[in-house]
């Protein structure tokens, strides 16, 4: 224990001895929370909709009027033909085009029904179905209220089915509760990955390695030594990071801490042995820093941080039982969100704790002492 200790020593005043390395330490987790919680969502609070009212009835009025009570909906209504309108859509200048024909206030009076066209920007797949599916409720909601209203007495008022949804652990659906548990694991797993990975190989072009070598310590006290600083500073970084998120966005902390920062702890030894393994099979600091962004960006993307996994091909929901995020994603926002137990995120505990432990025997392992 005297041999890994003097290692530790060693580590930290090398850590703390490169100034460049104290600013990805304490400021990167702050800028990251701010920027990133705030640019990374789907929420959609925002449509850009032109009307064409080739009708101009009092009917096709009550509509439009309805449409822009809707703080989603910025409506421009001085639109004079469907032309314009598309034109508008072809730049980009908005998002719907809802065009309303003529007799439309003739054909609800005589067929009690009508018709209407919307148009509809779909270079963003996602936005256009969320938009569309806004417009969608608001012209169905006045649909409701014109046969309500038009309900003969004699057969009795048109009964209508009321839904009230109950959304649980997150009634106000804030998108920033569920994205900021998910930036917080991309922030630790960056330091995990940058600063535990590059620290062996800068030894390796240093010339530094050959130094240790030629000393007794064993590999694993050598492994361990590089791996425990980082695994503090990750746990530091861990912890600053709820903390912005707490005070900046009011995030829910439901969960035991404890259980956190212990899911925390075997996630970084993951990532740090990850880390070690890719350094001992690269010469140079640029070959690992290839290899990381590589492993890093598949990872993330296939996390389910930013689009869920369910919605993703078969084979690639089986491929994400190998991807280290896509269990610690669900434990953050398990126990930050749902204040989920141990024995809820047990599965996901076991497989982080074997890739952990295979990680870290397979860094040992590939790690080649010369004398």
């Amino acid at each position: 224990m005297r041999t890994l200790f003097y290692i530790l020593q060693k580590e930290f005043a090398q850590i703390f001895r490169n100034k460049g390395m104290l600013p990805i330490i304490f400021v990167m987790p702050l800028v990251q929370m701010l920027i990133l919680v705030f640019a990374a969502t789907n929420e959609l609070t925002h449509v850009d909709l032109a009307v064409v009212d080739y009708d101009q009835s009092i009917s096709s009025r009550k509509l439009v009027d309805q449409i822009t009570g809707n703080p989603f909906f910025k409506v421009r209504q001085n639109m004079t033909s469907t032309i314009e309108a598309e034109d508008l859509l072809m730049r980009t200048k908005v998002d719907l085009a809802l065009v309303i024909p003529h007799d439309f206030d003739k054909d609800l009076a005589i067929n009690k029904k009508a018709e209407v066209q919307v148009l509809v920007d779909a270079i963003n797949g996602s936005a256009a179905q969320l938009s569309f599916g806004y417009l969608s409720n608001v012209i169905a909601d006045y649909s409701q209220k014109i046969l309500i209203n038009s309900a003969i007495p004699e057969q009795g008022q048109i009964k209508k089915i009321v839904i009230k949804p109950t959304y649980w652990f997150n009634p106000q659906l804030i998108y920033k509760f569920y994205m900021a548990p998910g930036i917080l694991v991309i922030l630790i797993t960056v330091i995990g990955f940058q600063l535990g990975g590059m620290n062996l190989v800068r030894e390796k072009e240093l010339g530094t390695i050959e130094q240790i070598n030629v000393t007794p310590i064993k590999k694993w006290q050598f492994i361990a030594g590089k791996l425990l600083p980082f695994l503090a500073i990750g746990l530091f970084d861990l912890g600053f990071g709820l903390l912005v998120a707490r005070l900046a966005f009011n995030i829910p902390i439901r969960g035991s801490l404890f259980l956190l920062f212990g899911m925390g702890a075997i996630y970084l030894i993951l990532v740090l042995s990850l880390g070690l393994f890719i350094s001992t099979i690269s010469d140079t600091q640029q070959q690992a820093t290839f290899a990381a962004f590589f492993m890093t960006t598949v990872f993330i993307l296939m996390s389910g941080l930013f689009t869920p996994v369910e919605s993703m091909p078969d084979w690639a929901q089986k491929l994400d039982y190998a991807n280290p995020l896509y269990y610690f994603v669900k434990i953050m926002r398990s126990v930050l969100i749902k204040g989920s137990g141990f024995f809820d995120i047990f599965n996901e505990f076991a497989a982080l704790s074997v890739f952990a432990t295979t990680m870290f025997c397979s860094a040992i392992f590939m790690y080649r002492k010369t004398s």
